[in-house]
């Protein structure tokens, strides 16, 4: 079974463990990041623009999407600040937007391809 067969908590490890979680707060945050990516197009549209940016034409071809529906969600990996974006003359070209977060994708493809 997963469940303990005699109560027994170890009081000092609990609150060592409580003193690292982060706050409340944090943890939303981080809920968030994990709730987006874990749409499929979103996760696609992340692992495109692992080695290379793109803008949304290319992005939408990459996902088979419309433009449209490809704009949508990078509005939303936008402002969970996963991505960011440049603008040159008419195009606007989407990157990751920091190295946490190639970190993160990077940990999760070696993770699933162990």
């Amino acid at each position: 079974m997963d469940i303990c067969g005699e109560k027994c908590i170890n009081e000092k490890k609990v609150m060592e463990t409580i003193k690292t979680i982060p706050r409340q707060e944090n943890v939303g945050q981080m809920a968030e990041i994990f709730k987006a990516l874990s749409d499929p197009t979103r996760l696609k549209i992340v692992l495109a623009l692992l080695n290379q940016e793109h803008c949304v034409c290319d992005i939408a071809v990459i996902c088979n999407q419309t433009d449209s529906a490809i704009s949508h969600q990078l509005r939303i990996l936008r402002t969970l600040k996963i991505l960011k974006n440049r603008r040159e003359g008419k195009i606007i070209y989407y990157s990751l937007d920091d190295d946490h977060v190639v970190s993160l994708i990077k940990m999760s493809l070696d993770h699933v391809r162990h």
